[in-house]
């Protein structure tokens, strides 16, 4: 047995632990079998609606095996995993067959992560949705191109998933970027080499042109859409007016466009490239304070893994995608004793918002964080396979300890 105690809860209480499952902790260094959890806070086990773990097919950017760690490390006891791999998870034989690989390398790790899968939507693979709909927590649309072949750029294909979702009751996740601008401005600075054009090129008026058709199909057909990944003004306020309405949308955001502005990409280079891509100083402060006032539903890692290879390419080759499903408790964390936001908003977007709208069943996941000690953050800690994160070297506290779930309680720092 391991007790935990003076453990300060959210609450601002204190509170010892006592847990006979244990994972990986040794005993030899506490003594009579307790630890002073006198600078730990403990939190509901979180949830990341949005995560690449890139099985199958991209096995060199990151599997099961680092990720279910990274996520352990990062404090979350559930992810949702997208469908653009290879191949991409469009029909029944390849969601089957994703579900057995994922098992199979979480049991060879011994990491009880508790997961969903979204299913990929495309023109060719409708007729797919009805066998699969019981077993997917949504379906994951791409209106403009990012890593992966899935793309749903025309407005019938659009109409045709939102009658489907609506006849099977389904979510609609939307990576919400227009893809006629994207092109169109990929022509006009075809010669870009200053990474500082991915945001040029997929200006925000792809997104906000995409948002609005989100909301208009969500009016016609009574259905949620769960719009990833904000990061403009605009986009806030189509979905404030829309909420206002009684629209079923929903909105997520993500540490990079809270933590990191268009002016990185001189420090960063290829790893300041994401979709969509980081915006203006003036943005970042919008999106914070949606996040206070609750226009913001959720906050996602997008942990989307590429080496450090790819990512040192020119503009034209390197891909987009960061890590960050373990940095996000920390950053938000220390934003907490900044006086940023508040701990209970914290635990409303990575915990009770996801479990609310995707309608999980509930459970007694914890994970216990050191809220006072500060670090700078070091790559070679990470766990995922990347091996890096475009927070490096930020001065963070917040990292997680201990991680409950499934009745057992893990040592996350020796993971």
């Amino acid at each position: 047995m391991l007790n935990i105690n003076n453990v300060l809860m959210p609450d601002g209480s204190r509170k010892n632990f006592a847990f006979n499952s244990l994972a990986n902790i040794d005993l030899s260094t506490s003594a009579n079998n307790s630890v002073d959890g006198s600078n730990l806070l403990a939190l509901p086990g979180l949830v990341d609606p949005h995560v690449h773990f890139r099985i199958p097919g991209m096995a060199e950017k990151e599997d099961w095996l680092h990720a279910s760690k990274a996520s352990f490390k990062g404090g979350f006891t559930t992810v949702f995993d997208m469908p653009n791999t290879k191949p991409a998870t469009t029909t029944q034989a390849r969601l089957i067959a994703k579900f057995a690989e994922i098992d199979m390398q979480l049991t060879q790790v011994g990491i009880p992560l508790k997961y969903k899968l979204f299913f990929g939507a495309d023109k060719n693979n409708f007729h797919q949705i009805p066998l699969v709909k019981d077993n997917i927590v949504g379906i994951k649309v791409f209106m403009g191109s990012s890593t992966g072949e899935l793309l749903m750029d025309d407005e019938s294909s659009l109409h045709a998933i939102y009658a489907l979702a609506k006849a099977y009751n389904l979510i609609i996740a939307l990576h919400a970027e227009d893809e006629i601008v994207i092109r169109e401005n990929t022509v006009k600075y075809q010669d870009a080499v200053d990474f500082k054009y991915h945001s040029i090129i997929r200006d925000k008026s792809a997104a906000i042109k995409a948002v609005h058709l989100v909301v208009e199909l969500s009016r016609i057909y009574d259905v949620t859409s769960y719009i990833l990944h904000l990061s403009t003004k605009e986009e806030i306020d189509i979905i404030t007016q829309a909420k206002n309405d009684g629209v079923r949308v929903f909105a997520e955001t993500c540490c990079h466009y809270l933590f990191l502005d268009d002016s990185c990409y001189d420090r960063l280079k290829g790893k300041a490239k994401m979709n969509p891509p980081l915006r203006s100083k003036q943005d970042q402060d919008y999106v914070w304070q949606a996040l206070r006032d609750g226009m913001i539903d959720t906050i996602a890692s997008d942990h989307a893994p590429h080496t450090l290879v790819e990512k040192d390419q020119p503009l034209c080759k390197c891909p987009s995608g960061v890590p960050g499903i373990e940095t996000t408790l920390p950053l938000l964390l220390t934003a907490y004793k900044d006086n940023k936001i508040s701990l209970e908003r914290i635990i409303e977007l990575l915990h009770t918002n996801p479990i609310k709208l995707f309608d999980l069943p509930h459970n007694d996941d914890l994970v216990f964080v050191d809220i006072n000690t500060y670090k700078q953050l070091d790559e070679s800690q990470l766990a995922t396979k990347a091996k890096w994160s475009p927070f490096a070297g930020m001065n963070l506290t917040g990292f997680p300890q201990f991680v409950y779930t499934n009745g057992t309680l893990f040592d996350v720092i020796n993971l």
